[in-house]
């Protein structure tokens, strides 16, 4: 073993995982009750007269539904008073009402009927004649083009000003499943380190961070997966024919799992061998830049503040400017929480102000084109005193897990 990596086969590296679920707590009704409540309030702020929520993470968040979106309209209007109404096929009722936590009457269309008439004789029926109604933002167009045909005298506006609202400041409950989640990860990329040797695909790599996570309890296996050696390691989503690994090569690993719907997302980099000076300087520049990033992050400070003081470490060192390489092509950080990618992000120009709740990984990637990459990501929440790690990033290119 080198500092964790290499020197064990993937049964033994399995061997010393163990199931880390227990004691995990749900999502509990009320806090979904709250969740609609803050919804509502958020709707009368914006003048809405009603939302409509599709199948997936919103309509979960807000009623406790896991139903995937298809091509067939699911899911439920809310309006500013009232619990939610449920739209589903009808051959789908029985499914939808057991999985539905928050009660509410659910209405049915059939295969030949339309369901954007069936929502516009709804809203007439709740009084609702005229009005602004806004679209789950994650609706497909052909949901929000049926609407605003079927009951034209509505103006449709999105959402995102009550979705995101909601959804960007966690709960203590939503952070508590967030750690788990990242705990593991973590766990997993240790593993991973550990069965590397010459010669290895970065597909059997893969396969082994998917059992790894089911052995500590995340049921699904990855929820994503990405693994890259030697210069792969430049293109930050990877490439179409990844290489093996031999010696000397930089490793990117970025992956992540899922409790109870709530995500993990961690990249560790390092080296595979010795490393040479040039990968140390740059995975040394790619830490301070993430340092200094989340330094950055205080509770009032807008969220773009972040992505340029992570900027000015790489421009200080030579890199850049801006998303020129060698450099950062892509922001600095995104919101996580039900969705691997949400609001808010750590992007330049970005007014939004930081609040407690809020969760963002810090990954300022360095590219190298024909050389490298170094992404640390960890991610971090805000915290009344200020951000607060959720994994502690790596010491260094030589002790990568400490």
């Amino acid at each position: 073993m080198n500092n964790g990596i290499g020197g064990s086969t993937a049964e033994q590296a399995l061997g010393r995982l163990s199931d880390m679920t227990a004691g995990i707590a749900p999502i509990a009704d009320a806090e979904f009750e709250a969740r609609l409540a803050r919804a509502r309030e958020l709707m009368r702020r914006e003048g809405l007269d009603a939302i409509y929520l599709n199948a997936g993470t919103n309509l979960y968040y807000f009623t406790g539904t896991p139903f995937g979106s298809t091509e067939r309209m699911v899911g439920a209007l809310l309006t500013a008073d009232g619990a939610p109404h449920y739209i589903a096929p009808a051959f789908e009722l029985g499914t939808l009402q057991g999985f539905i936590r928050i009660p509410g009457e659910v209405h049915c269309w059939e295969e030949h009927e339309s369901p954007y008439t069936l929502c516009g004789d709804l809203l007439q029926q709740l009084g609702i004649r005229e009005g602004r109604i806004g679209i789950d933002e994650s609706a497909p167009f052909f949901i929000f083009d049926g609407l605003r045909q079927a009951a034209p005298e509505h103006d449709y506006v999105s959402a995102t000003a009550v979705t995101a609202g909601c959804r960007m400041q966690k709960s203590p409950a939503e952070l508590a499943l967030m750690q788990r989640a990242k705990d593991m990860t973590l766990e997993v990329h240790k593993a991973a380190a550990s069965i590397l040797r010459e010669g290895i695909s970065t597909a059997e790599v893969t396969e082994f961070i998917d059992r790894a996570h089911r052995a500590v309890g995340a049921a699904k296996g990855n929820y994503f997966c990405i693994v890259l050696f030697g210069e792969d390691t430049a293109f930050p989503h990877g490439v179409a024919k990844p290489k093996t690994l031999e010696q000397g090569d930089m490793v990117l690993i970025d992956t992540g799992c899922e409790i109870q719907s709530y995500i993990s997302d961690i990249t560790r980099s390092y080296v595979f061998g010795e490393p040479t000076p040039r990968q140390r300087e740059i995975w040394d520049i790619e830490k301070a830049a993430q340092a200094a990033a989340f330094a950055a992050a205080q509770i009032g400070v807008p969220c773009g503040q972040v992505d340029d003081a992570a900027r000015e470490v790489l421009v200080a060192h030579g890199l850049g400017p801006d998303y020129q390489l060698p450099g950062t092509p892509h922001r600095t950080g995104h919101g996580i929480g039900l969705d691997i990618h949400e609001w808010p992000y750590l992007v330049r120009g970005t007014g939004t102000p930081l609040a407690t709740g809020m969760c963002f990984s810090n990954e300022p990637m360095i590219c190298v084109p024909g050389e490298f990459g170094v992404r640390l990501e960890d991610h971090f929440y805000m915290s009344e005193d200020g951000p607060r790690w959720f994994t502690e990033p790596s010491p260094s290119i030589d002790r990568p897990f400490g």
